[in-house]
């Protein structure tokens, strides 16, 4: 990382100065959402900041400097501890989640002083408690549960049906006897995370009272008082297009009200409540500057090409859901009306398109645009890889104000 404290005024400059495509994340808009969050949540609830969003440590090093030992850590990979422990976070504040560890990421979390895992079977439990004994140590575990059912029936859903993600329900009453005797784990919470990215408030809130009223159901079938409960996330934000976060103005209410009802002592901290968010929290703190290469007609459609494609931007669009993306324009002159095109990248593969019919003004070759809202799950959930294209610089900055610049993300993760 290069340390820098240019004052940069226009993503053009930015684009000159340290190549395009690059992603330019703002810091100070990082803290104004968690800030935003925590107003949101009841007091006392600790925020696991998920690394999947964007892992790069100068962000997260600003969201755990913001909150303090209310921000911890949730990742899923060795490259992500590398990232929370470069980014300052004490090993006892992350928790290491994910259907698939291996036992050498078990072993690695646990080496380097992680003791809080998110178990998603009986056999993902008795891998941790053999890592664990290997080291003389003792893995707290939170049983991720995969509900029968689901509150919200909208956005992205992640329980109430068959799934990688969790124990059944239903079947943990039978597997307790089972779960507890499992030598070098205590069993001390539950993890439950049903939806990603609400598409509002009542969603949102309807999906946590169903998340908590699920937990007390486990909780009395089986005898688990949790020392933690982690009810997931779901919170919102505009990705890849104009837009601004939303501001939850009645999710605390309804917070305390439903856990109130169901967990009488979470007030004093029994069980300790955790929700978890990347993409409110880094979303709209991550823009994506590019710039145009060609543009060119066929068959009466028009076509903008850029030179940042799914190996950038959008890897994730294949599962039909994130499209289409956006783009702003910087200019001195009064902009054209828009005009409808293509956004297509630069590789040689026709899925390398970020949006149909996209309002663009009339671009030329060698004008730089901007794609709004890409601090989640830009560069991160692209094919990056993707027929050997640099990856691009990432610049972080505070307001107007260069703080780094690094490249490329796999040197900065596994270095």
């Amino acid at each position: 990382m290069n340390d820098a404290t240019d004052i940069v005024k226009s993503d053009a400059e930015l684009a000159a100065r340290y190549g395009s495509p690059l992603y330019v994340y703002d810091l100070e808009r990082a803290v104004a959402a968690y800030d935003d969050l925590r107003t949101s949540l009841p007091e006392g609830t600790v925020v696991y900041f998920s690394f999947k969003a964007n892992p790069h440590p100068e962000i997260a090093e600003a969201l755990r400097e913001r909150g303090g030992s209310a921000c911890k850590a949730e990742i899923s990979s060795t490259g992500e501890l590398a990232a929370a422990l470069q980014a300052g976070f004490d090993p006892l504040d992350i928790l290491y989640t994910g259907p698939g560890k291996t036992t050498e990421e078990v072993e690695a979390a646990l080496e380097a002083g992680v003791r809080r895992f998110s178990v998603e079977s009986v056999n993902d439990l008795r891998r941790i408690g053999q890592a664990a004994l290997g080291q003389d140590a003792v893995a707290d575990c939170l049983l991720r549960v995969n509900s029968t059912a689901s509150g919200a029936t909208t956005s992205i859903r992640m329980t109430g049906a068959p799934s990688q993600f969790g124990f059944d329900s239903e079947t943990l009453p039978e597997l307790m006897p089972e779960l507890r005797s499992v030598p070098g784990t205590r069993l001390s919470g539950m993890h439950l995370f049903s939806l990603s990215n609400a598409k509002d408030e009542e969603s949102l809130i309807a999906e946590f009272k169903h998340t908590i009223t699920a937990a007390a159901e486990v909780r009395d079938s089986t005898g688990l008082e949790p020392e933690l409960l982690d009810i997931g996330g779901g919170f919102a934000s505009p990705y890849l297009s104009p837009g601004e976060r939303p501001v939850y103005g009645g999710l605390r209410a309804a917070l305390e009200e439903v856990l109130d009802s169901h967990f009488a002592g979470w007030r004093t901290g029994s069980p300790q409540v955790a929700c978890e968010s990347g993409r409110y929290l880094v979303g709209d703190c991550g823009r994506l500057v590019c710039t145009v290469t060609n543009v060119k007609e066929s068959r009466g459609g028009r076509f903008v090409i850029l030179d940042a494609g799914i190996n950038t931007l959008g890897g994730m669009s294949g599962l039909g859901r994130l499209l289409p993306v956006s783009i702003q324009f910087e200019s001195s002159e009064p902009v054209e009306p828009l005009e409808r095109a293509s956004l297509v990248g630069p590789l040689c593969t026709p899925g390398d398109i970020l949006g149909r019919n996209v309002p663009i003004p009339d671009l030329r070759p060698g004008d730089v645009v901007t794609v709004p809202n890409a601090g989640a799950y830009g560069m991160t959930a692209s094919l990056l890889m993707f027929l050997g294209r640099p990856a691009p610089t990432e610049v972080v900055m505070r307001g107007d104000r260069v703080v780094s610049s690094s490249h490329v993300l796999f040197v900065r993760m596994y270095e």
